[in-house]
């Protein structure tokens, strides 16, 4: 991947579709949507709703807001849209740090209310940001509303972000639905970008990366990039990549109708839908962020075989030095009174589970580093998995020690949630800003897995 960033003055990929707040393009209403959820979410303004299409944004707004939003907003973030309504409460109260003990639901939601409470007393406020929410279940959807009714006499104990596809408002205009449709009380919707935004869009992003001369796309070419893509950024992201790529294989600088079809034949987008097929040629197959060498090669003759005979470079650049990944720094300590942590009493049976010897080594770092670590310090949650999986515990470590810095690794056990669960996670570090920066320089392979920082005093 060096050459491609050479080949155009780059000092990182341009146009990954992995979000990155670096990128944030604040043009098309985006820059004016996060300031006004920033202030909704602040403000006590009931529960909020940004709505847009597969590819719009969503999560690059989701991970500016993690970044933005003042300290003393503590965020609890849930990813997975199938969870059930008694999951939903298990999840936020192990987000908490409140143990479950088999309560019963009605008793589980005066407990997160309590610690709710606790934190409004201490000038906290907690935001619940549901990504995916158009796929959740009905009771789920229900289960929400009744949290959103969390409330003191003057301020709401839980502030409630929905991130969905258009579908969750066809949801909510269903008869059944009208008690949450009128809790919400701000609705975002994320449309396509104009041509002339793409325009933008497009230099905004070669900039960021590092680009200095003209652009290197031609008028036609970015009308064609914003006809084919509907304008949704994720389109236009993977078009203006694999064009610069086609762009590179033929050892030129201008990206024109050539480059731009070649991108359009390979991207195999599904016509209408907003949303690409899996991709069939080395070309799709290959990821920027999280490619070797060997990937390389199979890109750059993939577009060669696309290209024309006439227009085909006769060599094939070489395979440069595969990329490894940089350990993220561990932030200074800051020692304070350490708690022990709260572990509730295992079953005798989960004691007998076998870890492999990876696991056994970073259970013992997790035990060395909990007694020293600050409460207020925050750390990156990379997995949390059933205890019995060992297997995929041992093969998830397996692969991290590979990417991370394997003495920043630690694993611990819990069973608050009602269940034997092993967690893995990464670093220390003094703000919930630092660890979401360090979160989004990890390489692609681990942010395939959706960490997500969390506070040292969630494990007390």
């Amino acid at each position: 991947m060096s050459l491609y960033l050479e080949h155009f003055g780059l000092r990182e990929p341009a146009f990954r579709i992995t979000p990155h707040t670096d990128f944030f393009y604040a043009g098309a209403q985006r820059g004016p949507t996060l300031d006004a959820l920033i202030y909704a979410i602040t403000q006590d303004e009931g529960i909020v709703k940004v709505t847009g299409e597969v590819g719009s944004g969503k999560t690059m707004l989701c991970r500016m807001l993690l970044e933005r939003l003042p300290d003393e907003v503590e965020t609890l973030y849930l990813a997975n849209p199938s969870l059930s309504r008694r999951e939903i409460l298990g999840a936020i109260a192990d987000e908490l740090g409140v143990p479950t003990d088999g309560k019963a639901t009605h008793s589980l939601t005066r407990a997160l209310q309590e610690a709710l409470i606790a934190r409004h007393a201490r000038g906290q406020r907690v935001v619940l940001l549901i990504d995916e929410a158009h796929a959740m279940p009905a009771e789920s959807l229900e289960e929400i509303r009744l949290l959103s009714n969390l409330e003191t006499k003057a301020a709401k104990l839980l502030q409630i972000a929905l991130f969905a596809q258009p579908e969750l408002d066809e949801r909510l205009a269903a008869k059944d639905m009208r008690q949450l449709r009128e809790r919400i009380t701000q609705h975002f919707n994320l449309t396509p970008l104009t041509p002339d935004d793409v325009t933008a869009y497009l230099d905004f992003r070669l900039r960021a990366a590092g680009y200095r001369g003209p652009t290197p796309f031609t008028p036609v070419a970015i009308e064609k990039i914003a006809r084919i893509s509907e304008g949704l950024s994720r389109r236009i992201n993977i078009l203006a990549d694999k064009a610069l790529l086609a762009a590179f294989a033929q050892n030129s600088h201008r990206i024109d109708l050539a480059e731009v079809d070649i991108a359009v034949r390979d991207a195999h987008f599904s016509p209408l839908t907003a949303v690409a097929t899996r991709p069939r040629t080395a070309l799709l197959a290959f990821a920027w962020g999280a490619a070797g060498a060997a990937s390389i090669a199979l890109v750059v003759g993939g577009i060669w075989l696309l290209l024309p005979p006439r227009d085909r470079v006769s060599v094939i650049p070489p395979l440069p030095a595969a990329a490894t990944a940089t350990p993220v720094a561990k932030a200074a300590d800051n020692p304070s009174p350490a708690v022990a942590p709260a572990a509730q009493p295992l079953q005798d049976a989960s004691h007998r589970i076998r870890f492999g010897t990876l696991t056994r080594q970073h259970l013992q770092q997790f035990d060395a580093w909990i007694a020293e670590a600050p409460r207020t310090h925050y750390f990156i949650q990379l997995l949390a998995i059933d205890a019995e999986q060992t297997g995929q515990i041992e093969g998830f470590l397996a692969r991290t020690t590979q990417a991370l810095d394997p003495t920043l690794i630690r694993v611990y056990r819990s069973a608050l949630s009602g269940r034997d669960r092993v967690g893995i996670i990464y670093g220390e570090f003094p703000t919930r800003v630092a660890a979401v920066s360090a979160m989004l320089a990890m390489p692609k392979s681990i942010k395939a897995a959706q960490p997500f920082p969390r506070q040292v005093v969630r494990l007390h």
